[in-house]
């Protein structure tokens, strides 16, 4: 059996073609064009899932991964930052039955990413799992029993709205001191062009700078990975997962930091087994995947 795979982010939709096993049999991408609205991002992914089952017309369902809060039940986007203009309500799950003509499931990205893992990637095998990305913002999924927890307004796993420094950085969420506000890659990048009095244009060059010797970047990812310490050791401690799985932008570049974060995790006295993902950008394609996989089959992440 082939599904389709679908991931919708703010600046580009992801698509793939896989089957039971999680080999990759097509994949493609578009801008997302989020700026022109709900019907411009709808185009993008129309215009994705038509190119796929041109070359695989076969494909039996269709599962979606996105940005914001979803109703995994009914498929609503119950929740949507400015991100995705007009995103909020849009019931994706009926649009893309009615569009295709295939059944059609749809969830947070970051849920979706932790399928993905646990599927075919880092926390393959483990039935307890907790996921976190750090790329733009700062998402997160939890896994137990093998199940995803969505949560009772379907907002579980948002860890990067949990609070990392009372009275901290003002937050978009309304609240103060977030950990998207430290731990993010956007955040990385703004604290150590704080620090440095001059930009830095991405996490990457923070990274470089760091490891060629720059003091104001050397001291920022100091602190960044020990907050990531402290974050993923209270995670540890409230959900005793097997792993944490760490993914997003920030973990492509992870030899460049990763082993002075075990330090800081030794040195928190965390015993956490905390791993690096291992599908990249792919995570959530494939990760939607799975969701169509296991909706046809009825499921867990049905």
């Amino acid at each position: 059996m082939k599904v389709i795979g679908i991931d919708i982010g703010g600046t580009s939709v992801k698509g793939v073609v896989c089957d039971r096993e999680g080999r990759s049999l097509a994949e493609t991408r578009r801008p997302t064009d989020a700026r022109a609205g709900r019907e411009a991002i709808l185009a993008s992914v129309a215009s994705t899932v038509e190119a796929l089952l041109g070359d695989h017309p076969e494909a039996a369902a269709i599962g979606i991964g996105t940005a914001g809060r979803v109703n995994a039940a009914d498929g609503i986007v119950v929740y949507a930052t400015d991100n995705l203009p007009g995103w909020q309500g849009m019931n994706l799950k009926a649009w893309a039955e009615a569009a295709f003509g295939r059944p059609a499931f749809a969830d947070n990205d970051a849920n979706a990413a932790l399928l993905g893992e646990s599927w075919i990637g880092a926390a393959r095998g483990l039935r307890d799992v907790v996921m976190l990305t750090l790329g733009t913002g700062v998402g997160g999924a939890n896994m137990a029993g093998g199940e995803l927890i969505r949560g009772a307004n379907w907002s579980g796993g948002e860890w990067g709205h949990a609070v990392l420094v009372p009275e901290g950085t003002a937050c978009n969420c309304g609240r103060s001191g977030c950990i998207e506000q430290y731990l993010s890659g956007t955040a990385l990048v703004r604290l150590a062009s704080e620090a440095a009095g001059r930009p830095y244009p991405s996490g990457l060059d923070v990274l470089n700078a760091a490891a060629a010797g720059e003091r104001p970047a050397q001291e920022t990812v100091d602190r960044f990975v020990f907050r990531l310490a402290v974050a993923a050791g209270n995670i540890a401690n409230g959900l005793d997962p097997e792993a944490i799985v760490i993914g997003g932008g920030v973990v492509d570049a992870h030899p460049l930091w990763w082993p002075a974060f075990r330090s800081a995790l030794a040195h928190a006295g965390s015993h956490a087994d905390v791993r690096p993902a291992q599908l990249g950008n792919r995570a959530g394609t494939l990760g939607a995947a799975k969701l169509a996989l296991d909706g046809l089959s009825g499921g867990p992440a049905a």
